[in-house]
């Protein structure tokens, strides 16, 4: 499986292919780093689970001891969502005779079935990394299936949520917006605090709705910075909580009655959860990462330096994300909570 948490929500159609297609007598091995795990825990995709890590915890094994795992389960075939040439080692390695996945370099020689990545015939840009991913499965024989991402929470997430919940004084039902600040690609990525702290102010003021503003253990300091720009009790954050597993922001965004968010993997949570979200991009390229979602509405200036994909702005100015007004976010956000209030009236 994929090491983004975005690519991996992306592969959940394939996945959901995979395992139509295989059917219940077909033993299926998820091999994944322990947060990939994390995102889809309380999915039923997979009878086996081999989380790895290079500091493996609990539960966890090695590199080598994956392999080895890899080697007693005497699989069929292996399908490579990466396209690193380490997996493809790690796939030979484990003696699996038939080892599918795209090509690259040197890990081609390591595949028994390999593919050139494909390319958008309209566009000649690189297929949608969801398209893709399809595609892969359609190659062992699964039928088209929707590009439609799905995720779960379990129990243990949801009851971490309820004390959030509980102690912040959240509403119950949907009356809260979650907000996502950032993202472990890099400070590219992130929308402004102020601008999100006036954004927030609005959304509390206007639609007399609470925010939620999401955080990563090394972003406590920009979710503060907001609550505490936005000046309003309804504006809250989980900063302060002790831990912020992944498991708790899938739950968060599951209540919510949508999502701001940057191009990170939070984005593809409210999508899989079917929440109308709210996109701002600045580094990277929306087409690359098309998820045919018609309640996501995704805000990009287009200026002539993007998508530069870089980790920090390489001319210094970051005018793609701090040009991006408050008052047209605010405008996507308004056109999503009208149409959830129309909805909820009728």
């Amino acid at each position: 499986l994929p090491n983004w948490i975005g690519d991996v929500v992306m592969a959940t159609p394939a996945l959901r292919a995979l395992r139509k297609h295989l059917g219940p007598e077909t033993h299926l091995v998820g091999v994944m780093r322990p947060y990939v795990a994390e995102v889809l825990a309380g999915s039923m995709w997979f009878d086996e689970v081999i989380s790895y890590a290079k500091r493996p915890g609990p539960g966890e094994c090695s590199g080598w001891q994956a392999i080895g795992r890899l080697r007693a389960a005497r699989l069929d075939q292996i399908l490579l969502f990466t396209n690193s040439f380490r997996t493809a080692w790690m796939a030979w390695r484990s003696g699996t005779r038939q080892r599918v996945g795209y090509r690259g370099e040197l890990r081609s020689l390591l595949l028994t079935k390999r593919f050139s990545l494909p390319t958008n015939s309209h566009t000649g840009l690189p297929l949608a990394t969801l398209d893709g991913y399809l595609q892969l499965a359609m190659s062992l024989g699964c039928p088209p299936e929707p590009p439609r991402l799905e995720l779960a929470t379990t129990s243990a997430d949801e009851a971490t949520a309820d004390g959030v919940w509980r102690r912040l004084g959240l509403p119950a039902g949907r009356d809260v917006v979650m907000f996502n600040t950032g993202g472990a690609f890099g400070s590219a990525k992130n929308w402004p605090a102020e601008h999100f702290a006036a954004l927030a102010q609005r959304i509390a003021t206007d639609w007399n709705l609470s925010v939620l503003v999401n955080c990563g253990p090394k972003e406590r300091d920009t979710a503060r910075e907001i609550v505490a720009r936005a000046g309003d009790r309804r504006v809250v954050s989980l900063a302060e909580e002790r831990e912020l597993p992944i498991g708790l922001t899938k739950a968060c965004i599951r209540r919510a009655r949508m999502l701001v968010t940057t191009d990170s993997g939070p984005r593809y949570l409210g999508i899989a959860f079917d929440r109308p979200v709210v996109t701002l991009f600045g580094p990277t390229d929306p087409r690359l990462v098309e998820t045919h979602y018609e309640q996501e509405t995704c805000l990009s200036l287009g200026l002539e330096c993007q998508p530069c994909l870089e980790r920090v702005c390489p001319l210094g100015h970051h005018r793609c994300m701090r040009d991006l007004s408050v008052d047209a976010v605010y405008e996507a956000v308004a056109k999503h909570l009208d149409a959830k209030s129309a909805e909820h009236a009728a």
